[in-house]
């Protein structure tokens, strides 16, 4: 797609193992690919980040390609570095590594999340192309999710309220005009759905944005085999949500539904801060069912043999990637009507659309009862990951973005 090797930077607050979201797996992903086709990139994260947010010791389990130099950002100051990152909007403690880092050259420097490794400051860090991706709200939301006070999509700002519903300091960087100064050094961001795009502008975010959907890897590299193999035999049919156990993802909303619905299986596979809460909900539920394992083959035998994904989110999902994992695998997704989802299924008949739970049930019952149509929407997602969410659906516009500049 470009007719030399370029250098990639990518800029990013998480990135596997130490992380939690699809924004570094994504990150990782990218870069993989972009070092399969014979490009060099260099990762810079930030490891005090992701300890001050988790106590967890993380598990790797995808080798990255030799092309990738990764650098991992500790402080001596530990927690205390993203944390006054976090008040400033500076990388106060990492500012000249991360410097020292860029001065190396770069054809592109693209951002992710960099809500704690460099702030809005980084944004003028380097030289070369600038590309930010919009994985989630940050630009526009204190708490990265426009999920208002923790219990409803927010529509209508009111922030300081709702930081301190989250307990979380005021930024008062936010207010210093810091973000609109610097966002001046980033030539274009990119969303991965439209309704992400027409948000950020909605919300203010003056600069030129691109819609470009995130994609799946057709092969991960290098998958573990340290985790212990799923047996799905004998769980009969079933429906499959994946992702983190957290409020805002609503999975408690299908436990509910699960508890009255004894036609099939709810398998739910993931971790995160509201697990222990969601496991009491599901207690005397035989037909629900947690899992830990989330990598590989393993999750990928778990999608293809789903009657469905269930995308319950109750905030503003800014894509989907669940639902096009799903797709690669030959199988539907039933979405809740918030966000980028439903562009996902309209432009694909791979699924479902819900707005209650009524619809959910309406929409199970239909892929139960018809085998042939379940097929039929298996196959068109599948399609749709071949023309748009897959890796060369996906690098071809990317190229187009950068080809003119670099």
């Amino acid at each position: 797609m470009m007719d030399r090797p370029l250098r990639f930077c990518m800029i990013t607050t998480f990135y596997p193992p130490y992380n939690f979201g699809g924004d570094g797996i994504f990150v990782q992903r990218l870069s993989n690919e972009l070092a399969q086709r014979g490009h060099l990139v260099d990762v810079i994260h930030c490891i005090d980040a992701y300890r001050l947010l988790s106590k967890q010791n993380p598990v790797k389990t995808i080798n990255d390609h030799p092309n990738i130099t990764l650098h991992s950002l500790k402080s001596r100051f530990g927690f205390l570095s993203p944390l006054a990152t976090q008040q400033t909007g500076y990388p106060l403690f990492k500012s000249a590594r991360i410097q020292q880092i860029l001065q190396k050259g770069f054809d592109v420097i693209h951002y992710h999340n960099v809500s704690l490794v460099g702030g809005p400051k980084i944004l003028e860090y380097g030289q070369g192309l600038k590309l930010y991706s919009t994985h989630e709200y940050w630009l526009i939301c204190p708490t990265h999710v426009l999920f208002k006070f923790n219990r409803e999509p927010c529509n209508q700002p009111n922030c300081f309220p709702c930081l301190m519903m989250y307990r979380r300091p005021l930024q008062l960087w936010r207010y210093s005009g810091l973000l609109t100064r610097k966002i001046k050094h980033v030539d274009t961001f990119i969303a991965p759905s439209r309704f992400c795009k027409d948000i950020h502008h909605r919300r203010g975010l003056n600069a030129p944005i691109v819609n470009l959907p995130n994609f799946i890897p057709s092969n991960e590299n290098s998958i573990s085999n340290s985790a212990p193999p799923i047996n799905t035999t004998g769980d009969g049919p079933y429906f499959l949500f994946v992702g983190r156990l957290e409020k805002l993802k609503g999975v408690q909303s299908i436990i509910q539904i699960f508890r009255r619905y004894r036609q099939a299986k709810l398998l739910i596979v993931g971790s995160g801060s509201y697990e222990a809460h969601l496991k009491k909900l599901a207690l005397e539920c035989s037909n629900i069912r947690f899992m830990d394992s989330r990598y590989g083959c393993q999750l990928r035998n778990l999608y293809r043999h789903a009657l469905a994904v269930i995308v319950p989110t109750l905030a503003f999902e800014s894509f989907g990637q669940v639902i096009v994992e799903a797709f690669k695998q030959q199988t539907p997704a039933i979405v809740r009507n918030l966000g980028g989802m439903p562009e996902i299924i309209a432009e694909s008949n791979g699924g479902f659309v819900y707005n209650s739970d009524d619809e959910l049930v309406s929409a199970m019952d239909q892929l139960m009862a018809n085998p042939l149509e379940r097929a039929q929407m298996g196959r068109n997602g599948y399609r749709a990951y071949q023309e748009k969410y897959s890796a060369d659906a996906y690098f071809k516009s990317y190229f187009e973005l950068i080809g003119p500049k670099v």
